[in-house]
């Protein structure tokens, strides 16, 4: 892993890029939802950082396989078909609207069929993506700089999966919250979930959460949490877990997100970042393991050197 630096993510300079974007990745993610067969907690619906942006991977069609990438390298959509070749356009500052209906002119022009619900998830006062022309903001620089802080993310978080023998998800991005995420199961079933988000049907949240987990990841905050943060949490959450001790000393529990926090700045202005950053993962997954009871010499293993 290389040491230069972590980039700058200030959320105030990220706020109305990531506010366009976050809908722009939802219009593609939902198009690889439709596509894909389903796979238990959604993991079909997921995004992937990649060496030039975000790419839904693979998606199976009738002519098939294509995929679609955000190419943060040269500011492009590109659709790529393994039947019909490829179809991009640029990443600028246009609407939802014109973005929406672009994409599924390429995506007509590569006979690739899709029928999305085209409205936002997990997002309040969603406007559907044919009449959004309220988000049209593209920093080329702050979204280079939040992609490059992604590709840090990865290869911390990939690390701490490797060290799980359990059932564990990919580490993966989440257009719905706009976030990266792992999460580990402890293989036993968990209480049905509340739900509550905003624009998510319950039994996808109840699907979801469907067995015990420990979930870490980074967000990039918003208006009533303005900073970006790495969290952990787990579900159902013993009463103990909120107390226990993790690391670094900056990592605290907060009330109000019902997570540990790590401020992205502190792991940024770390004299070895990610070793901070994994510092936190781990001790964080400990206090949820620790508290819930898990298996934890069936679940965990030595990575080789």
């Amino acid at each position: 892993m290389t040491k230069t630096s972590w980039p700058e993510l200030k959320y105030e300079n990220l706020k109305q890029t990531i506010a366009t974007v976050q809908l722009w990745t939802q219009i593609v993610g939902k198009i690889r939802l439709v596509k894909s067969p389903w796979l238990n907690h959604s993991w079909h619906v997921t995004l992937y950082v990649s060496g030039k942006g975000l790419t839904t991977g693979s998606i199976p069609y009738q002519n098939g396989l294509f995929q679609i990438d955000f190419d943060f390298l040269s500011h492009q959509l590109i659709i790529t078909s393994s039947a019909n070749g490829q179809q991009q356009f640029n990443l600028s500052p246009h609407t939802v609207s014109s973005f929406y209906h672009e994409l599924f002119e390429k995506l007509g022009l590569l006979e690739i069929d899709a029928e999305i619900y085209a409205k936002p998830n997990e997002i309040e006062d969603a406007i559907p993506f044919q009449e959004d022309t309220i988000h049209c903001h593209y920093d080329e620089n702050q979204i280079t700089a939040f992609w490059q802080a992604l590709i840090k993310m990865e290869a911390v978080f990939s690390r701490f999966r490797a060290k799980f023998s359990g059932k564990c998800s990919p580490v993966h991005f989440f257009w719905g919250g706009f976030d990266l995420a792992v999460t580990r199961f402890s293989g036993r079933k968990a209480p049905k979930h509340a739900g509550g988000v905003p624009n998510m049907p319950l039994d996808v949240m109840q699907e979801a959460y469907s067995h015990e987990v420990s979930s870490c990841g980074f967000w990039a905050g918003n208006d009533n949490f303005p900073y970006p943060i790495f969290y952990a949490y787990c579900y159902p959450a013993p009463e103990t877990f909120k107390d226990q001790p993790v690391k670094p000393e900056k990592a605290f529990y907060s009330p109000d997100l019902g997570e540990f926090i790590l401020h992205y700045e502190e792991v940024k202005n770390a004299a070895d970042p990610e070793g901070f950053l994994m510092e936190f993962l781990q001790s964080t997954y400990e206090a949820a393991a620790i508290t819930g009871n898990w298996d934890r010499a069936a679940l965990e293993f030595a990575q080789k050197p």
